[in-house]
């Protein structure tokens, strides 16, 4: 990989020629690639499983984007993210013979924003997306380009009293999406800013259940 992404990568058990499902997860502000590593276990073994870190420090880990305040990212770096990220997704498609109609991004927080971002960018190239805690920034809404994305489906989910990222956050990209046309799934919990079991669970369900349904 020519990328200049540090990453965990997991392959399959049967890593064969044959195109593979693959898993791109983004993790969220301050976290590293080990973080949402634990929400895929049960997919370990059946797809890659490539795990990125955000490129920019920020104690005790690592960020994705920089902000003038939540919900506002600086507007320069975040381009430029989508940029590396999608290119990321494109080489590892190419270099690892994924199965370009099993493409799945996940992300929490900042990683939900870049996941949610990516999903309108690159449109029914990603079979199936879970941004969990996350939102769309204000100028993606108004001002980048849309790909096609009659065919892909979203999973969002958010806390009910979480104070970080207002549910409003998740609501109005819950609206977006559908409006787009894009398959919906949004799912709210009485918790803050983090994943419940209940949340886990609904989202492995969602993951495992496109999975079996992605053509062939």
């Amino acid at each position: 990989m020519k990328s200049p992404y540090t990453y965990k990568h997991i392959a399959p058990n049967n890593n064969t020629d044959e195109h593979q499902p693959a898993i791109f997860l983004l993790h969220g502000l301050g976290s590293n690639e080990e973080d949402l590593l634990q929400l895929v276990e049960e997919f370990k073994g059946q797809c890659h499983i490539f795990s990125l870190r955000g490129p920019i420090t920020h104690s005790p880990g690592f960020a994705f984007y920089t902000f003038e305040e939540e919900g506002k990212p600086t507007r320069e770096v975040f381009d430029k993210v989508i940029t590396f990220t999608q290119s990321f997704i494109l080489e590892a498609i190419e270099e690892f013979r994924l199965d370009i109609n099993k493409i799945f991004l996940v992300g929490f927080n900042q990683g939900a924003a870049v996941v949610e971002t990516l999903t309108l960018t690159l449109g029914n190239l990603i079979h199936a997306t879970v941004a969990l805690s996350g939102y769309l920034p204000q100028f993606v809404i108004n001002e980048y380009k849309k790909a096609p994305l009659d065919r892909t489906k979203i999973f969002i989910s958010h806390g009910e009293y979480d104070y970080d990222f207002p549910i409003q956050w998740g609501e109005t990209s819950k609206k977006y999406f559908e409006e787009l046309g894009v398959q919906v799934t949004y799912k709210t919990y009485p918790d803050g800013h983090g994943v419940t079991p209940q949340n886990l669970k609904d989202m492995v369900t969602f993951i495992a259940q496109n999975l079996a349904s992605a053509v062939n």
